[in-house]
């Protein structure tokens, strides 16, 4: 699935809450999450309380945050039973947080991963109704 450059920037634009509803209605479609990686590992951002890692809900958005100091980074898709089985046990042991689909100003929602897996899956469920 292709999406137009009219799209990602219609859809950047939501806020903050609807593009993280954004975010977790693809995560579940397409059973991936999206991180930017480069050879030293994922991509971290800092707020002021919190080490995050920011999530992308498709190869597009990621890749088109991978600028100046990040244009090296390549997306890389992690399927989510990697993500429930490896990913969000291993961002709690570390007590790192999540930044969900930040857009091109650095802002999006942070989750805890056991609130993000939460939402993920109600938003399974939601889905799994229609």
């Amino acid at each position: 699935m292709s999406i137009s450059n009219e799209q990602l920037n219609t859809i950047e634009k939501y806020d903050e809450e609807k593009r993280l509803s954004y975010l977790l209605q693809q995560v579940v479609i397409n059973q991936e999450i999206w991180i930017l990686a480069d050879e030293h590992g994922c991509v971290m951002l800092n707020t002021e309380d919190e080490d995050c890692v920011p999530v992308w809900p498709n190869e597009e958005f990621a890749q088109r945050w991978a600028t100046d100091e990040w244009q090296h980074c390549k997306a890389e898709a992690i399927s989510l039973s990697k993500w429930y089985s490896h990913w969000s046990p291993g961002l709690a042991d570390d007590e790192l947080a999540l930044v969900t689909f930040p857009n091109q100003d650095n802002q999006g929602l942070v989750l805890f991963p056991e609130e993000f897996e939460e939402a993920l899956l109600k938003q399974t469920k939601k889905q799994n109704r229609k």
